[in-house]
């Protein structure tokens, strides 16, 4: 038997109850790992799923949580043994199979990576994937051109939502890396938060909420990691400066993109998806790799609360409020 969080629906509304579960209960996988969860984290997907919005979970009875890091009990595929330390971000995990939110998972293997050397699994589902999101969003930006030196001759590095999980990790590596950052907010009282990661400057949020009447304002920022969407992507591509490039890595704000093609071709600027979910296990390694490398693990632990399974549906509808600041960390077996 193992503790998880599982939850029904009925009539269209989702309720959970932490449950004892059996083993013969978890899915049934091709080349399955069998994982002893000690740690997953809360992403504001996991509220969504957590209080059934958006329709991101089809099956239920269903055991959310996206992320977990923990201990391989039995294992159908080669590349894992009993004993092994092990990482899951992303594959639809906690969606489309049960999650991270139960003392027990299993996965396909090839949805796994081994706990990256210099990681501790507290500290790997403190990174999770808002972690490995921001990390492809540096990356990306690294690719088209965007260096500290650009921050400082053609304007800061933009982070928006910055108080949240991507964007605190998101602050804190571009401030580790040499860069300039200005970090978007709408809470006052996180403006020494995000100061203390790193920020170079605030820029309210408000700043950024309507989309400008001009479909090229000011050059203002040299890049953009935005993971609001909605009118503050727009607002931000019309402020970005020449040849620069926003990472959209998150839709909080909406789908909706109110822009014209102005930015793209007078100005060239790069509009980069970041997909965390399908990503191609190279590249994920190379992430989990820069993250041990780049990040300072002080600034990490700054921004690191712990909570239990049992906190999760009240701390499922804070984050949906902008209310959990940093990387909540979630201990399955407290």
């Amino acid at each position: 038997m193992f503790k998880a969080i599982l939850l029904e629906e009925s009539d269209g509304k989702v309720t959970a109850e932490i449950q004892n579960l059996d083993e013969a209960r978890l899915p049934d996988l091709e080349d399955a790992v069998t994982v002893a969860v000690e740690y997953s984290t809360l992403n504001y997907k996991d509220g969504m799923i957590l209080n059934g919005v958006g329709r991101l979970v089809r099956t239920y009875p269903h055991v959310p949580g996206v992320d977990f890091a923990g201990v391989v009990e039995a294992s159908d595929h080669p590349d894992y043994k009993p004993g092994d330390r092990v990482v899951s971000t992303g594959w639809r995990v906690g969606e489309m199979t049960w999650g991270g939110y139960a003392q027990k998972a299993r996965v396909k293997g090839d949805w796994l990576v081994s706990l990256p050397e210099g990681l501790t699994a507290k500290r790997a589902m403190a990174l999770g994937t808002a972690g490995i999101t921001a990390m492809f969003a540096v990356m990306a930006l690294e690719e088209h051109g965007i260096t500290p030196a650009r921050s400082t001759e053609c304007g800061e590095v933009l982070v928006t939502g910055a108080a949240g999980g991507v964007g605190s990790v998101a602050v804190t590596l571009l401030a580790s890396l040499g860069y300039k950052v200005a970090a978007s907010t709408g809470r006052q009282e996180a403006h020494d938060y995000l100061r203390g990661l790193g920020a170079t400057s605030i820029v309210e949020r408000a700043e950024l909420a309507e989309v400008s009447k001009r479909p090229l304002a000011r050059e203002r920022w040299a890049g953009c990691i935005d993971s609001v969407g909605g009118t503050t992507l727009a607002h931000v591509l019309a402020e970005t400066a020449h040849n620069g490039a926003v990472a959209a890595v998150g839709l909080a704000g909406g789908s909706t993109l109110e822009t014209t093609v102005l930015p793209f071709l007078l100005r060239g600027v790069n509009l980069l998806g970041i997909d965390s979910v399908m990503c191609p296990q190279a590249r994920r390694r190379a992430a989990w790799a820069r993250l041990v490398k780049d990040l300072p693990m002080d600034k990490l632990d700054a921004m690191t609360e712990t909570a239990a399974l049992g906190d999760l549906m009240t701390l499922g509808q804070e984050i949906l409020k902008g209310q959990v600041r940093g990387r909540l960390v979630i201990d399955v077996n407290a």
